[in-house]
């Protein structure tokens, strides 16, 4: 059984102010927006898994912030107001991540954000078709333009689609390499002072009056004066009333395809399936609406049923007349529930979260991870 030395209680365990439960996108902006207040606090971040445990560096890499399918199907459920600043935060949290860290060392490429229609989607359209005018002017005080949303018929050909009517462009939307934004976060946070530490299991969390108890799988504890919970999809494990639940998601890309035309990023039947190029490669994720139930689930895997319907996408839609072969897959957990909006509070005691991303981490996390270094700031 592991357990720290003298040495390491007093030195890597010992003082700390802030502990961060997960090292992915929103407990890192967290960790640097704190030490960006106060130089001077003791802040750590653990993680489960050797890499960031979830989605942050498993996910597409789309920097986006909304379809105008999601947008009108929000709107059945939600006011107009709330959708729109939903629609804002995701926005101005992409800003920050570009600012924060530079275009370059995200791998930032602004190629728009495309929405596939299909005959069977063709009612949709027209629906999309009837707002776009009215969200472009609702829009238009966030992006800046009038014409946030256009057609796109041109990209059909262009891109070398089979079986697509129509397309829906976001001018303002685009893609990222997420390998490269996490491994920038975590360097920044570093140079920070910020104490990185993976494969650490955090199985529960005990209130003390002036401190949280951190309870490792390895049978030891550690203490922090706040504790942030930033593990998204995995967080009831720790916080079981929060209404968060896991949503395992699949992807796959292929091996370089020579003189591919694809190029930016794109949504197809309301957002259930996503796909990119990557260089000369092409990511294509999703089919949760296959199996629902199956997919709600912590475990990372691949199944049969999902794996083969993106396969036939790629055949059929996305490259019918080129050859291509499959390099690798894989999936990420998300974090959603009953709201798309994201759980941000005071739990109890000291212990907090900035949880439930709802699959748009890349452009909240950065927010997120910001105002929940400022809730916890002005508790200390």
């Amino acid at each position: 059984m592991y357990t720290p030395s003298f040495w390491e209680k007093n030195t890597i365990f010992s003082n700390i102010d802030v502990c961060i439960i997960g090292s992915g996108i929103v407990g890192l902006n967290a960790a640097i927006y704190l030490k960006s207040g106060d130089p001077e606090l003791n802040v750590m971040v653990v993680d489960r898994g050797f890499l960031p445990y979830g989605a942050s560096t498993r996910n597409a890499g789309f920097a986006c912030f909304g379809s105008l399918t999601e947008l009108l199907d929000d709107l059945t459920k939600e006011s107009e107001d709330e959708v729109l600043k939903r629609v804002e935060m995701r926005y101005t949290g992409l800003q920050n991540l570009r600012t924060l860290l530079g275009d370059v060392n995200i791998g930032y490429e602004p190629l728009g954000g495309y929405e596939l229609f299909t005959t069977g989607d063709l009612q949709s359209y027209d629906k999309c078709m009837e707002s776009m005018v009215h969200f472009n002017t609702l829009l238009k005080p966030v992006t800046g333009s009038a014409k946030t949303y256009t057609t796109a018929e041109y990209g059909i050909e262009k891109f070398g689609f089979a079986g697509v009517n129509h397309l829906i462009v976001n001018q303002f939307e685009g893609q990222i390499d997420t390998g490269k934004m996490m491994e920038t976060l975590a360097n920044r946070a570093s140079s920070l002072g910020v104490k990185i530490i993976n494969g650490l299991n955090i199985h529960a969390l005990k209130n003390n009056e002036r401190e949280v108890e951190l309870q490792c799988n390895d049978n030891f504890s550690f203490y922090a004066s706040r504790v942030l919970v930033a593990n998204n999809g995995f967080a009831s494990d720790l916080l079981p009333d929060l209404s968060v639940q896991p949503a395992r998601a699949q992807v796959l890309i292929t091996k370089p395809i020579k003189d591919l035309k694809l190029k930016g990023s794109f949504h197809y039947e309301k957002g259930f399936y996503y796909f990119r190029n990557v260089g000369n490669r092409v990511l294509l994720g999703g089919g949760r609406n296959l199996d629902f139930a199956g997919e709600s689930t912590s475990e990372f895997g691949t199944t049969q049923i999902i794996q083969n319907q993106l396969d036939e996408m790629l055949k059929k839609v996305i490259l019918p007349k080129q050859t291509f072969e499959v390099d690798m897959r894989w999936s990420g957990i998300m974090g959603l529930g009953d709201s798309k909006s994201t759980i941000m509070k005071k739990v109890n005691g000291n212990i907090y979260c900035a949880v439930r991303m709802g699959g748009m981490g890349i452009a909240i996390g950065s927010v997120i991870g910001e105002q929940s270094a400022l809730m916890i700031l002005k508790s200390l």
